[in-house]
Protein backbone atom coordinates (compact mmCIF):
# COMPACT_ATOMS: atom_id res chain seq x y z
CA UNK A 1 0.00 0.00 0.00
CA UNK A 2 1.36 3.73 -1.03
CA UNK A 3 2.41 5.65 1.57
CA UNK A 4 0.68 8.64 0.38
CA UNK A 5 -2.37 6.94 1.12
CA UNK A 6 -2.48 7.26 4.68
CA UNK A 7 -2.14 10.96 4.76
CA UNK A 8 -5.66 12.11 2.98
CA UNK A 9 -7.00 9.50 5.64
CA UNK A 10 -5.59 10.71 8.70
CA UNK A 11 -6.66 14.44 7.64
CA UNK A 12 -10.61 13.06 6.91
CA UNK A 13 -10.22 11.50 10.31
CA UNK A 14 -8.67 14.91 11.89
CA UNK A 15 -11.96 17.07 10.13
CA UNK A 16 -14.46 14.48 11.83
CA UNK A 17 -13.16 15.00 15.38
CA UNK A 18 -13.07 18.37 14.72
CA UNK A 19 -17.07 18.35 13.73
CA UNK A 20 -17.76 16.28 16.75
CA UNK A 21 -16.23 18.84 18.85
CA UNK A 22 -17.43 21.64 17.66
CA UNK A 23 -20.98 20.01 18.30
CA UNK A 24 -20.11 19.23 21.50
CA UNK A 25 -18.68 22.27 22.67
CA UNK A 26 -22.36 24.09 21.18
CA UNK A 27 -24.19 22.20 23.49
CA UNK A 28 -24.84 21.66 26.70
CA UNK A 29 -23.54 18.73 28.66
CA UNK A 30 -25.86 17.14 31.25
CA UNK A 31 -24.32 17.04 34.43
CA UNK A 32 -24.63 14.57 36.94
CA UNK A 33 -26.97 15.07 39.50
CA UNK A 34 -28.62 18.32 37.58
CA UNK A 35 -32.23 18.69 39.20
CA UNK A 36 -35.37 20.47 37.99
CA UNK A 37 -38.97 20.48 39.43
CA UNK A 38 -41.59 20.93 36.35
CA UNK A 39 -45.31 22.21 37.26
CA UNK A 40 -47.81 20.96 35.46
CA UNK A 41 -51.40 22.41 35.43
CA UNK A 42 -53.96 23.77 33.27
CA UNK A 43 -53.77 27.27 34.10
CA UNK A 44 -56.43 30.77 34.09
CA UNK A 45 -57.30 33.16 32.47
CA UNK A 46 -57.83 34.91 35.68
CA UNK A 47 -55.76 37.28 37.45
CA UNK A 48 -57.29 36.96 40.14
CA UNK A 49 -56.62 33.46 40.47
CA UNK A 50 -52.96 33.80 39.75
CA UNK A 51 -52.51 33.87 43.78
CA UNK A 52 -52.84 30.30 43.88
CA UNK A 53 -49.89 29.61 41.57
CA UNK A 54 -48.25 31.98 43.44
CA UNK A 55 -48.71 29.89 46.35
CA UNK A 56 -48.06 27.13 45.16
CA UNK A 57 -44.59 28.55 43.93
CA UNK A 58 -43.54 29.63 46.99
CA UNK A 59 -44.16 26.64 49.09
CA UNK A 60 -42.36 24.39 46.61
CA UNK A 61 -39.26 26.67 46.52
CA UNK A 62 -39.13 26.92 50.20
CA UNK A 63 -39.58 22.98 50.61
CA UNK A 64 -36.54 22.60 47.79
CA UNK A 65 -34.16 25.93 47.90
CA UNK A 66 -31.60 24.97 45.94
CA UNK A 67 -33.47 22.99 43.03
CA UNK A 68 -34.74 24.97 39.31
CA UNK A 69 -38.64 25.05 39.39
CA UNK A 70 -40.70 25.58 35.64
CA UNK A 71 -44.28 25.37 34.36
CA UNK A 72 -46.11 24.02 32.01
CA UNK A 73 -49.47 24.34 30.94
CA UNK A 74 -52.04 21.24 29.29
CA UNK A 75 -54.39 24.12 27.77
CA UNK A 76 -53.38 25.56 24.47
CA UNK A 77 -55.94 28.09 24.78
CA UNK A 78 -53.95 29.42 28.22
CA UNK A 79 -50.99 29.05 26.35
CA UNK A 80 -51.89 31.60 23.65
CA UNK A 81 -53.29 34.02 26.08
CA UNK A 82 -50.37 34.04 27.57
CA UNK A 83 -48.03 34.15 24.80
CA UNK A 84 -50.25 37.10 23.72
CA UNK A 85 -49.55 38.66 26.94
CA UNK A 86 -45.92 38.36 26.09
CA UNK A 87 -45.25 35.38 29.12
CA UNK A 88 -43.54 32.52 27.68
CA UNK A 89 -46.24 28.99 28.36
CA UNK A 90 -44.60 26.06 27.28
CA UNK A 91 -46.62 22.35 27.24
CA UNK A 92 -45.45 20.03 29.15
CA UNK A 93 -43.75 18.39 25.57
CA UNK A 94 -42.25 21.66 25.04
CA UNK A 95 -41.03 22.24 28.54
CA UNK A 96 -39.29 18.65 29.08
CA UNK A 97 -37.38 19.39 25.77
CA UNK A 98 -36.02 22.43 26.77
CA UNK A 99 -35.20 21.34 30.16
CA UNK A 100 -33.17 18.63 28.70
CA UNK A 101 -31.46 21.24 26.59
CA UNK A 102 -30.80 22.91 29.52
CA UNK A 103 -28.55 19.78 30.91
CA UNK A 104 -30.59 18.54 33.40
CA UNK A 105 -30.42 15.07 34.14
CA UNK A 106 -33.25 14.81 36.97
CA UNK A 107 -36.99 15.48 36.47
CA UNK A 108 -39.63 15.46 38.68
CA UNK A 109 -42.69 16.22 37.51
CA UNK A 110 -45.66 17.46 39.53
CA UNK A 111 -48.87 16.88 38.69
CA UNK A 112 -51.22 20.02 40.19
CA UNK A 113 -54.53 18.05 39.11
CA UNK A 114 -57.09 17.12 41.63
CA UNK A 115 -57.60 13.61 40.88
CA UNK A 116 -56.16 11.20 38.02
CA UNK A 117 -58.27 12.20 35.09
CA UNK A 118 -57.74 12.66 30.91
CA UNK A 119 -55.35 15.70 31.65
CA UNK A 120 -53.21 13.30 34.02
CA UNK A 121 -52.92 10.16 32.05
CA UNK A 122 -51.99 12.94 28.59
CA UNK A 123 -49.41 13.83 30.98
CA UNK A 124 -48.29 10.41 31.80
CA UNK A 125 -47.73 9.32 28.25
CA UNK A 126 -45.92 12.76 27.59
CA UNK A 127 -43.73 11.81 29.83
CA UNK A 128 -43.37 8.11 28.62
CA UNK A 129 -42.84 9.11 25.00
CA UNK A 130 -39.94 11.83 26.46
CA UNK A 131 -38.39 9.25 28.34
CA UNK A 132 -37.48 6.74 25.42
CA UNK A 133 -36.62 9.99 23.27
CA UNK A 134 -34.55 11.75 25.81
CA UNK A 135 -30.66 11.11 25.71
CA UNK A 136 -29.70 13.26 28.58
CA UNK A 137 -32.02 12.86 31.10
CA UNK A 138 -31.26 9.81 33.07
CA UNK A 139 -34.55 10.00 35.65
CA UNK A 140 -37.83 11.62 35.24
CA UNK A 141 -40.49 10.98 37.77
CA UNK A 142 -44.64 11.82 38.10
CA UNK A 143 -45.90 12.96 41.16
CA UNK A 144 -49.46 13.57 41.79
CA UNK A 145 -52.12 13.80 41.34
CA UNK A 146 -53.67 15.68 44.63
CA UNK A 147 -55.73 12.94 45.62
CA UNK A 148 -53.09 9.86 44.30
CA UNK A 149 -53.99 7.38 46.89
CA UNK A 150 -55.64 6.36 49.97
CA UNK A 151 -53.50 8.11 51.98
CA UNK A 152 -53.66 11.55 50.45
CA UNK A 153 -57.31 11.27 50.39
CA UNK A 154 -57.22 10.94 53.68
CA UNK A 155 -55.04 13.94 53.88
CA UNK A 156 -57.11 16.04 51.91
CA UNK A 157 -60.29 15.37 53.99
CA UNK A 158 -58.59 16.77 56.91
CA UNK A 159 -57.32 19.56 55.02
CA UNK A 160 -60.64 20.69 53.87
CA UNK A 161 -62.23 20.23 57.59
CA UNK A 162 -59.42 22.72 58.41
CA UNK A 163 -60.11 25.31 56.23
CA UNK A 164 -64.05 25.73 56.55
CA UNK A 165 -64.65 29.11 57.49
CA UNK A 166 -64.95 29.77 60.98
CA UNK A 167 -67.88 31.59 61.19
CA UNK A 168 -69.52 28.40 59.45
CA UNK A 169 -72.05 26.27 61.90
CA UNK A 170 -72.32 23.06 61.52
CA UNK A 171 -76.73 23.24 60.74
CA UNK A 172 -74.93 24.93 57.43
CA UNK A 173 -73.95 22.98 54.55
CA UNK A 174 -70.60 23.51 53.06
CA UNK A 175 -70.85 22.69 48.85
CA UNK A 176 -67.28 22.38 47.47
CA UNK A 177 -67.40 22.04 43.40
CA UNK A 178 -64.86 20.06 41.74
CA UNK A 179 -64.58 19.94 38.14
CA UNK A 180 -65.67 16.82 37.29
CA UNK A 181 -65.18 14.22 34.61
CA UNK A 182 -66.88 11.45 32.15
CA UNK A 183 -63.05 9.63 33.39
CA UNK A 184 -63.71 6.50 35.74
CA UNK A 185 -61.83 8.75 38.08
CA UNK A 186 -64.81 10.66 38.85
CA UNK A 187 -65.52 8.34 41.79
CA UNK A 188 -63.01 9.93 43.57
CA UNK A 189 -65.25 12.80 43.93
CA UNK A 190 -68.16 10.81 45.64
CA UNK A 191 -65.70 8.52 47.59
CA UNK A 192 -64.01 11.85 49.41
CA UNK A 193 -67.36 13.34 49.97
CA UNK A 194 -68.36 9.52 51.80
CA UNK A 195 -64.88 9.85 53.96
CA UNK A 196 -65.88 13.74 55.54
CA UNK A 197 -69.49 12.94 55.84
CA UNK A 198 -68.57 10.43 57.77
CA UNK A 199 -67.70 12.90 60.62
CA UNK A 200 -69.95 15.74 58.98
CA UNK A 201 -73.13 14.98 57.04
CA UNK A 202 -73.89 18.62 55.81
CA UNK A 203 -70.47 18.50 54.13
CA UNK A 204 -70.69 17.53 49.89
CA UNK A 205 -68.55 17.80 46.97
CA UNK A 206 -70.25 18.26 43.49
CA UNK A 207 -68.73 18.80 39.93
CA UNK A 208 -69.63 20.69 37.15
CA UNK A 209 -69.04 18.53 34.54
CA UNK A 210 -69.17 14.83 36.20
CA UNK A 211 -71.65 13.45 39.14
CA UNK A 212 -72.57 14.84 41.75
CA UNK A 213 -74.32 17.50 39.59
CA UNK A 214 -75.98 20.38 41.13
CA UNK A 215 -79.78 18.58 41.13
CA UNK A 216 -77.97 15.49 43.29
CA UNK A 217 -76.36 17.96 45.48
CA UNK A 218 -79.63 20.56 45.72
CA UNK A 219 -81.61 17.14 46.79
CA UNK A 220 -79.09 16.14 49.48
CA UNK A 221 -79.32 19.84 51.14
CA UNK A 222 -83.16 19.48 51.23
CA UNK A 223 -83.44 15.77 52.47
CA UNK A 224 -80.99 17.83 55.56
CA UNK A 225 -83.52 20.61 55.66
CA UNK A 226 -80.42 23.22 54.46
CA UNK A 227 -80.99 26.58 54.95
CA UNK A 228 -77.37 27.95 54.26
CA UNK A 229 -74.48 26.79 52.08
CA UNK A 230 -71.36 27.54 52.22
CA UNK A 231 -69.58 27.42 48.52
CA UNK A 232 -66.57 26.58 47.92
CA UNK A 233 -64.37 25.56 44.84
CA UNK A 234 -62.64 21.94 45.07
CA UNK A 235 -60.28 23.43 42.55
CA UNK A 236 -56.84 24.49 42.95
CA UNK A 237 -57.65 28.15 41.40
CA UNK A 238 -60.77 30.27 41.68
CA UNK A 239 -60.88 30.65 37.96
CA UNK A 240 -63.99 30.55 35.42
CA UNK A 241 -65.53 27.57 37.06
CA UNK A 242 -65.37 29.05 40.55
CA UNK A 243 -66.55 32.67 39.79
CA UNK A 244 -68.84 31.54 37.09
CA UNK A 245 -70.45 28.29 37.34
CA UNK A 246 -70.55 27.82 41.16
CA UNK A 247 -70.74 31.86 42.00
CA UNK A 248 -72.32 33.58 39.14
CA UNK A 249 -75.36 35.42 38.52
CA UNK A 250 -76.77 33.27 35.33
CA UNK A 251 -79.67 31.04 36.30
CA UNK A 252 -77.70 27.75 35.94
CA UNK A 253 -75.43 29.01 38.64
CA UNK A 254 -74.85 26.58 41.46
CA UNK A 255 -75.64 29.59 43.51
CA UNK A 256 -78.37 30.43 41.94
CA UNK A 257 -80.36 27.44 41.63
CA UNK A 258 -79.65 26.80 45.14
CA UNK A 259 -80.95 30.42 45.96
CA UNK A 260 -84.00 29.13 43.48
CA UNK A 261 -84.74 26.64 46.03
CA UNK A 262 -84.89 28.96 48.82
CA UNK A 263 -81.42 28.33 50.21
CA UNK A 264 -78.83 31.46 50.91
CA UNK A 265 -75.75 30.84 49.49
CA UNK A 266 -72.41 31.95 50.70
CA UNK A 267 -69.65 31.43 48.10
CA UNK A 268 -66.06 31.92 48.88
CA UNK A 269 -64.06 32.67 45.73
CA UNK A 270 -60.24 31.00 46.89
CA UNK A 271 -59.12 27.96 45.01
CA UNK A 272 -57.41 25.43 47.69
CA UNK A 273 -54.20 25.99 46.37
CA UNK A 274 -54.05 29.02 48.00
CA UNK A 275 -54.19 27.26 51.21
CA UNK A 276 -50.85 26.12 52.81
CA UNK A 277 -52.34 22.49 53.69
CA UNK A 278 -53.43 21.73 50.38
CA UNK A 279 -50.15 22.45 48.87
CA UNK A 280 -48.43 20.39 51.34
CA UNK A 281 -49.69 17.63 50.34
CA UNK A 282 -48.01 18.08 47.02
CA UNK A 283 -44.99 18.80 48.71
CA UNK A 284 -44.66 15.62 50.32
CA UNK A 285 -45.54 13.63 47.24
CA UNK A 286 -42.73 15.40 45.71
CA UNK A 287 -40.47 14.63 48.74
CA UNK A 288 -41.43 11.18 48.59
CA UNK A 289 -40.04 10.63 44.92
CA UNK A 290 -36.86 12.51 45.25
CA UNK A 291 -35.93 10.11 48.01
CA UNK A 292 -36.39 7.17 46.57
Amino acid sequence: MKKGFFKPVLMLLILIFAAVATVQAGSPQPEEGKTAILLVTFGTTFSEAQAAFDNIEAEIKTAFADTTIQWAYTSKMIREKMAQQGKTAHSPSQALEEMAKQGFTKIFVQSLHTIAGYEYHDLVKTIRKFEHQSVGVKKITITGPLLAGPEDMAKTARVIRETIPEDRTSDEAVVLLGHGTHHPSNAAYPALMWRLQRDDKNIFIGTVEGFPGSEEILEQLEKNNISTAWLMPFMSVAGDHARNDMAGDSDDSWKSVFEAAGIECKPVLKGFAEYDPFVDIWVSQLQTAMDQ
